[in-house]
């Protein structure tokens, strides 16, 4: 069966068969993509939660210890019973349904909060590792990409030129030639 060209996207009608197969197929994926991804949202089949951010939000902060909301939003049976049990007199509450009733509240206590973290051995690790790579990376490109150095570098080629420009007499007034006395045949004091 030919294709029809004319009904091809205007991209690719200048192309081979080959290329023309895909570009037909990309861009009928691409339209399918794009109309189930709209359907989808038209009829509330959304698949992330979208969250709202004018309302107050939980952070547990050093600087700001009491958040806007709880860290429960959600309380299950037994914790509403605990929160029913609060309203009375603390004296009847032990330890753990104290405890429990401050983890509804926040989700970490001060110490907590303060307690160091790992997180530093993971950078180092990433910069150490970044380095080492970086310098295998400068040794590959020194083994196989960079020729040998240039003779213009060498000891005698830059006596060769010093002695040359002196020669010339390059820049006699104020420059190379004017810090060389051509009469002693050295470099004045």
């Amino acid at each position: 069966m030919p294709l029809d060209v004319g009904r091809l996207p205007a991209p690719c009608r200048k192309l081979t068969t080959f290329q023309m197969l895909a570009c037909r197929a990309l861009t009928s994926v691409g339209r399918r993509a794009i109309s189930t991804s709209v359907c989808l949202r038209g009829h509330g089949h959304g698949v992330a939660k979208v969250e709202d951010f004018s309302l107050p939000a939980y952070f547990d902060r050093r600087d700001s210890p009491l958040p806007d909301i709880e860290y429960v939003r959600n309380l299950d049976k037994d914790q509403k019973a605990l929160k029913e049990k609060e309203k009375g007199s603390w004296a009847t509450l032990n330890k753990e349904e104290i405890l429990s009733l401050y983890r509804i509240k926040f989700q970490n206590t001060f110490a907590e909060m303060n307690k160091p973290s790992s997180e530093w051995k993971t950078v180092v690790g990433g910069i150490l590792f970044l380095t080492g790579f970086t310098g295998l990376i400068v040794w590959w490109q020194r083994m196989y990409v960079y020729g040998d150095v240039p003779h213009t570098l060498s000891e005698e080629w830059q006596a060769q030129q010093v002695k040359r420009m002196l020669d010339m007499r390059v820049n006699p007034v104020e420059g190379f030639s004017a810090k060389w006395d051509y009469d002693k045949n050295e470099w004045k004091k």
